[in-house]
C-alpha cells in the first residue's frame, strides 16, 4: 500500500481534486463497502527547539477511511481519531473500519512523535499537536463527499482513549469546525495527573503551586521511558528529534527530574502541564462533550471527569459522562461493554458513542443516553448483548446522598456524634522513597505476581478507623471526602519538597479479615499547614460495601505508587466530641 505526501495547508485545495483519481493505485477496498487510503500529511508547528519561535515542517501518517457510498451528491460527515500514548494510527483501525462501514469518513493518525509521525512529543499541547490536528480538520474539509457546515467547514467528530482523548480538548479548543466529541479516559489536568494533591483544590482538580503534588513514581518513569522507546522505534522518521530531551519538547526532562528527587512542583513546570490540560481552556470547549472514564484507572482518575463534566456544565456545553469498568490498570472491558471493532455497536459504551456521533454529526433526532451512567461490578450480567444491566443512569452527576461516619477513640468509626471518644494515633515513614504501604504498580498491577500482592500497611505506619459490621449493602457512587485534625512537628513547608506527605484510602473489609482496596486507588496529599484541619479528596469509587463487612479509613505516611518524603516525619491524628474526623460517603440507594 502506497501512500501520497500532502503539503498542508497552501496547495490543499489543488491537490484535493487530485486524491480521488492517485488514490485508486494506492489503497485497499474492503468488502464491507470501503476504500482505505494511507497519506503522509506536512504540517506546520512551532520550532521547539528556537523556543516555539518561529514554524517547522513535521510528516504525519494517516489513513483515510472513504465509505463506497460516499460522494459529493451523498457526502458523509467524517470522524478524526489517533492514538493513546506511544501507540499509532494502526490502534484505530479496527474501530475506524466499523465507522467507515456505517457511513463515516474516517481520518484516522499517528500523533506528532509516535507511529511514524515525526516532531517532539509534545503532550498534546495545543500549539503543537491542537494546531497539527487543525490542519487534518482542514484537509477533510477540502473533501468534496465529506459533509459541509460552510466552505472549509467539514462536519467533523473525534473519537480516542487517554491521550488521544486530550488531543480532542486541544483540537477543538483551536479549532471551532470540530462538532462533537468522545474523549475517553483522559486527564482534565496534567498537574494533578502526574503529581496530585488531593486537598486545597481552588476549583476541580487544580491546586496551587504553592501546595505543590506528590509525583507518581511508577506511572511517571513509566510513561517516560515509554515515549522515548516510541521515539527510537521510529528514529529514521525524524533523527532530530532524539536530541536534548529523548523525543519530548525540552521542558519535560526537568520536570520529571524535579519530581522524582521529590521538589517543588514550581511555577513553570505546572503551567507547563496546565497548558496541556483541558481545564485551562474549558470555556473554549463549546461542542458536545460524551466523557468516558475508567472506574479501575489510577492515572487519570474518576475525580478529573468529575472536573471536566462540572467545568462544562457550567458554561453551558453539552456534556454526558459515562463511568465504565475498564481504564489504564485494567484495558480489558467486561463483555458487552466495549469492543473496539467489530461487535462495538453491539455493546452498551459502543451504542452510547454510535447515537452521539449519528446526532451531532448525522443530525438524527435520537437519543444519546443518561447524562450520568455508571458501572455496577455487583450487578449479575449473563454476557449476553449489550451489557445495560450493569449500568445504573441518572439525570446527572452527583447522586445519592451523604452518609456520614465520625471518628473515634484511636481506631473506630462511628456514626453518632454522642458515641464519640478522644483519642490519638501516632505513625512515621521511614527516611527517602521506601514505602511502607503497598497499593499498587501503574498498569501492570492485575499481571502476576502483583496481582496477587493484598494492599498492606507496615505496623506504625498509618492510622486506620474501622466502622462496625455494615447491617445492610452500602452502595458508594462518587467521591468520598474526609477531614482529619492532625499534628506534625517535624514536617515544614519552609523548604520546598518538605512538606508532610499522607495517603489516604478506604479499605473494605470482609467477615474473614481479607481487606480490599477499590481498584488500588488513594488519594495522595501534600499539607501545607498541619496545624489547620485537613480536608482530602478520596479517590472516586462505584462499590458496594456488602452486609456484614466493615468501612476502614487509613492515612499512611508512604505508599508504593508515589515518592515518598526524604525526611522522617511522625505525625499524630487527634479525635475529640468537640472536633472528631468525619468520613463523608455518597451513597445511592
Amino acid at each position: 500500500m502506497g501512500r501520497r505526501y500532502v503539503v498542508m495547508p497552501a496547495a490543499l485545495l489543488a491537490l484535493s481534486a487530485a486524491i480521488a483519481p492517485a488514490a485508486a493505485a494506492h489503497s485497499t477496498k474492503s468488502a464491507a463497502g470501503y476504500t482505505k487510503t494511507t497519506l503522509d500529511f506536512h504540517v506546520s508547528v512551532p520550532n521547539e527547539s528556537l523556543g516555539g519561535t518561529g514554524t517547522q515542517q513535521c510528516v504525519i501518517v494517516g489513513d483515510l477511511y472513504k465509505p463506497a457510498t460516499a460522494s459529493p451528491d451523498h457526502p458523509v460527515p467524517a470522524v478524526l481519531t489517533t492514538n493513546g500514548f506511544t501507540g499509532s494510527k494502526n490502534d484505530q483501525t479496527a474501530m475506524a473500519e466499523v465507522l467507515a462501514a456505517h457511513g463515516y469518513g474516517v481520518l484516522s493518525y499517528s500523533g506528532l512523535g509516535f507511529g511514524g509521525s515525526g516532531c517532539k512529543i509534545s503532550l498534546d499541547d495545543r500549539a503543537h499537536d491542537g494546531r497539527a490536528g487543525s490542519q487534518l480538520v482542514s484537509f477533510l474539509g477540502h473533501l468534496s463527499w465529506i459533509v459541509h457546515d460552510g466552505p472549509d467547514d467539514p462536519r467533523v467528530g473525534m473519537i480516542g482513549n487517554s491521550y488521544g482523548g486530550g488531543i480532542q480538548y486541544a483540537v477543538a479548543g483551536v479549532d471551532p469546525r470540530v462538532d462533537a466529541i468522545v474523549p475517553m479516559i483522559t486527564w482534565n489536568n496534567m498537574a494533578y495527573s502526574i503529581a496530585p494533591n488531593n486537598t486545597g483544590f481552588r476549583h476541580g482538580v487544580t491546586y496551587s503551586t504553592k501546595a505543590p503534588g506528590i509525583a507518581k513514581a511508577v506511572w511517571l518513569p513509566e510513561l517516560f521511558a515509554a515515549g522515548g522507546a516510541a521515539v527510537v522505534q521510529h528514529i529514521n522518521t525524524d533523527p532530530t528529534r532524539i536530541v536534548d530531551c529523548a523525543g519530548f519538547v525540552s521542558i519535560v526532562c526537568p520536570a520529571v527530574t524535579e519530581l522524582l528527587a521529590n521538589e517543588y512542583f514550581g511555577d513553570n513546570l505546572y503551567t507547563f502541564a496546565r497548558q496541556r490540560s483541558v481545564e485551562a481552556h474549558i470555556r473554549d470547549i463549546r461542542i458536545p462533550v460524551l466523557l468516558m472514564q475508567g472506574e479501575n484507572d489510577t492515572l487519570f482518575n474518576l475525580q478529573e471527569a468529575v472536573a471536566t463534566y462540572r467545568a462544562l456544565r457550567a458554561e453551558g456545553t453539552t456534556v454526558k459522562m459515562v463511568w465504565q469498568s475498564w481504564g489504564h490498570n485494567l484495558e480489558v472491558p467486561v463483555r458487552g461493554e466495549w469492543v473496539q471493532g467489530h461487535g462495538m455497536l453491539d455493546t452498551y459504551e459502543g451504542q452510547r458513542v454510535y447515537a452521539w456521533f449519528n446526532r451531532y454529526l448525522k443530525g438524527e433526532d435520537i437519543s444519546t443516553g443518561p447524562d450520568f451512567a455508571y458501572y455496577r461490578d455487583w450487578v449479575p450480567f449473563d454476557g449476553s448483548g449489550p451489557d445495560t444491566v450493569q449500568y445504573a443512569a441518572a439525570s446527572s452527576y452527583p447522586v445519592g446522598h451523604t452518609v456520614t461516619y465520625l471518628t473515634s477513640g484511636a481506631a473506630s468509626l462511628v456514626t453518632k456524634r454522642s458515641d464519640v471518644a478522644s483519642g490519638s494515633t501516632t505513625y512515621a515513614n521511614l527516611a527517602g522513597p521506601t514505602p511502607l504501604s503497598y497499593s499498587e504498580v501503574s498498569d501492570v498491577q492485575h499481571q502476576a505476581p502483583f496481582s496477587d500482592i493484598p494492599p498492606t500497611d507496615a505496623p506504625g505506619s498509618s492510622a486506620h478507623w474501622t466502622s462496625p459490621p455494615l447491617m445492610q449493602d452500602l452502595d458508594v457512587v462518587g467521591v468520598p471526602t474526609a477531614t482529619l485534625h492532625l499534628s506534625a512537628p517535624v514536617a515544614s513547608n519552609a523548604i520546598p519538597g518538605t512538606e508532610l506527605e499522607l495517603f489516604a484510602k478506604l479499605y473494605d473489609v470482609a467477615p474473614n479479615g481479607s481487606v480490599t482496596l477499590v481498584h488500588r486507588l488513594v488519594s495522595a496529599v501534600r499539607v501545607l499547614d498541619p496545624s489547620k484541619p485537613l480536608h482530602i479528596e478520596l479517590p472516586g469509587i462505584v462499590h458496594r460495601f456488602a452486609k456484614g463487612d466493615r468501612i476502614e479509613l487509613v492515612a499512611a505516611a508512604t505508599d508504593s505508587a508515589y515518592r515518598n518524603a526524604n525526611l522522617i516525619q511522625p505525625v499524630t491524628i487527634t479525635t475529640s466530641r468537640a472536633a472528631p474526623g468525619v468520613l463523608r460517603l455518597p451513597v445511592v440507594g
